[in-house]
């Protein structure tokens, strides 16, 4: 989604700076030329903090985002230690309190007090979803007049071209049973087991087959269980794919059973290529995207039986694919990044 924004603002014909405490994601290759990278040169977040200072007493930048809560506590000490005046706004793409649920109550003030103090410090916090924003609302105490609600720039200019590439799979070949596909990283917060769990009731009563994209540490785990509920013959982890979009177009259904969520990228992506879905109400984005389910099912979170007939329903009855497209129209990069401009620029014209 960062690299999104950034090729939406540059395109808009703004310079933008990429900031880097890590540079291993794939996503990078999708960054145009005319966004400069800069290295922080360190291995975690907070070791960067003096690295940022020198940037932006180097650059004087007009405005910065950090996008991660730690990100975040690094970017407001930067400026102060800097002594620049450039203006700071938060973005905070995930559910924290619904992430924290189960741990102790110490880790969670431990990570609820800093936040309290530090986020009262930037300009403006920006929410995924009203749900994202909300969160954070509730535990910082804040007014609602710091906030704002941006949604993910999802759809790209090229997603349909890319959508359209050839993939070489036998289970996508015409002719061949559904397939219903998951997608995101194999962990605790995609909930997959449940996914599995409602595909095993599904697949005893009719022919379909279930892939998910994507790649983490929980692989080992869910192919035991693929083995436990007798599945694994039609469950293919294909692990990750810098263009998931070529493999979502073929399928039947897309299934989301996160835990928890910000805004669903995959969700939203699915939709905009008209394949019909089902997710869970997780906090926090599917309720806001599938219009309260209106346009889709929603069920509880670790339900697995509810899950299947869900994913049952749909497949026998699939909704019309322009309800789907129209769902997620508003989650375009120029739109998005548009709305991004307008807060890191706020009182200083849109000329810097």
């Amino acid at each position: 989604m960062l690299v999104n924004l950034c090729r939406g603002m540059a395109e808009q014909g703004h310079p933008v700076d990429l900031l880097l405490v890590r540079s291993e994601s794939e996503h990078l290759e999708n960054l145009p030329a005319s966004v400069r990278v800069v290295h922080l040169g360190t291995r975690h977040t907070f070791g960067s903090i003096f690295a940022l200072t020198g940037y932006l007493k180097r650059e004087r930048p007009a405005a910065l985002l950090a996008a991660k809560d730690r990100a975040a506590r690094v970017a407001v000490m930067a400026r102060w230690l800097s002594g620049v005046h450039c203006r700071v706004v938060f973005r905070i793409g995930t559910t924290l309190s619904a992430a924290l649920e189960g741990k102790s109550a110490a880790r969670r003030w431990a990570w609820y007090l800093p936040m309290r103090f530090i986020y009262r410090f930037a300009d403006i916090i920006v929410g995924v979803s009203q749900g994202v924003a909300d969160d954070v609302k509730v535990i910082t105490g804040l007014p609602g007049v710091k906030f704002r609600v941006v949604v993910n720039p999802v759809i790209t200019p090229d997603l349909e071209t890319l959508s359209l590439e050839s993939v070489e799979h036998p289970w996508l070949a015409d002719g061949q049973p559904p397939v219903i596909v998951g997608m995101g990283r194999l962990t605790r917060q995609k909930d997959f087991p449940t996914l599995l769990k409602a595909f095993a009731i599904v697949a005893a009563e009719r022919e379909c087959r279930l892939m998910i994209i994507g790649e983490g540490k929980d692989r080992d785990e869910l192919q035991q269980l693929a083995v436990n509920t007798g599945i694994d013959d039609r469950l293919d982890m294909v692990g990750f794919k810098l263009n998931p979009y070529a493999y979502l177009r073929h399928a039947a259904l897309f299934v989301l059973s996160s835990a928890w969520e910000g805004s669903p990228n995959a969700l939203t992506e699915a939709l905009a290529l008209g394949v019909p879905v089902v997710a869970t109400d997780c906090p926090s984005g599917p309720r806001e995207i599938l219009d309260g389910g209106r346009i889709a099912p929603l069920v509880d979170v670790g339900d697995h039986k509810s899950l299947a007939a869900a994913i049952t329903r749909v497949l026998d009855d699939p909704p019309e694919p322009g309800l789907l497209v129209k769902a997620a129209s508003d989650y375009t990069m120029s739109g998005s990044s548009r709305r991004y401009l307008d807060i890191l620029l706020e009182g200083k014209g849109g000329s810097q």
